[in-house]
């Protein structure tokens, strides 16, 4: 019987042995390299539109933050601050390192101590830093259109998302995303009728309910940063949730591998359903290039 079981232990197919110290080995190092060195991320929101878009996979860089403060205008990738972590220790470690918050990515605007401030001039949302009116050329310069679903058949359940687009091109010709007709002009109808904008303008002022968003007069902690998307028309960020602490800040994006605009959120469930069309998707101008 000990012979047999040796034999079952040692033999190919049921070689637990290897799996069991292929596991000891590689998990731990895969954690230290993802919580550590570097990341991979997939865009899921426009709120770094044009800078990044939707679809966009992403490197971080999580090794220079070990050795030194982030810096204004990086953008960084970080979980997300209104995540609301567990009082238990083990908990909390787990969320923080493991499994918890979604990853959320903005820029830098304002460093631990900074006095920020947002004003309105003359219709048009600018940033102080310190008393001197921030440069901000990075910022989206295109309008966002709306969609209702993207197919016919679209109810309020549907997703309404707001999109950059481009003008002077026509609808069907988008530099950014595909767009389908029916998905707009439901949108545009029904935002219409319920007296709501439908299309957000840049430069112009963010509102959320009768409140200006986009004025605000913080004084910075120590370990406290003030970030932003540059979609200001369609960012949730710390205007709306404050400043972001030091803690939850994990890496530094520095270069995007590849971008497609996303017709399901899995890579490979998209691949699989949509083989052709997917490549037609793929925007290769934004492919394999360093981010600023």
């Amino acid at each position: 019987m000990v012979t047999e079981r040796k034999k079952w232990w040692s033999s190919p197919i049921h070689d637990i042995k290897e799996v069991l110290w292929s596991l000891l080995y590689i998990v731990p190092i895969a954690f230290v390299i993802r919580t550590f060195l570097f990341g991979l991320y997939v865009v899921p929101s426009g709120s770094m539109e044009t800078t990044m878009l939707v679809g966009d996979r992403f490197f971080s860089d999580k090794f220079s933050y070990l050795f030194r403060a982030p810096r204004r205008g990086e953008i960084l990738a970080f979980n997300d601050a209104t995540f609301k972590y567990s009082d238990n220790t083990l908990t909390y470690l787990w969320q923080q390192y493991v499994w918890g918050p979604m990853n959320v990515t903005k820029r830098i605007i304002g460093l631990p101590g900074d006095h920020v401030q947002g004003r309105v001039e003359h219709g048009v949302p600018v940033i102080y830093i310190n008393g001197e009116k921030l440069a901000e050329p990075y910022l989206n310069k295109y309008p966002l259109m709306p969609e209702w679903g993207g197919r016919a058949g679209s109810t309020r359940e549907d997703p309404l998302v707001f999109k950059s687009y481009d003008p002077s091109c026509s609808i069907t010709e988008q530099p950014f995303y595909r767009f389908n007709n029916y998905g707009v002009s439901l949108a545009r109808t029904r935002l219409a009728a319920c007296g709501e904008e439908s299309i957000r303008y840049p430069e112009t002022v963010t509102y959320s309910g009768n409140k200006i968003v986009d004025e605000f007069d913080v004084q910075l902690g120590s370990d406290e940063y003030w970030v932003m998307g540059d979609n200001r028309r369609g960012s949730a960020d710390s205007r709306m949730w404050g400043p972001l602490k030091r803690k939850f800040i994990h890496g530094r994006i520095l270069f995007r591998l590849f971008s497609v605009d996303p017709d399901n959120s899995w890579l490979i469930f998209d691949i699989l359903f949509h083989p052709i069309d997917f490549w037609r998707r793929v925007r290769w101008s934004r492919s394999m290039q360093f981010v600023t």
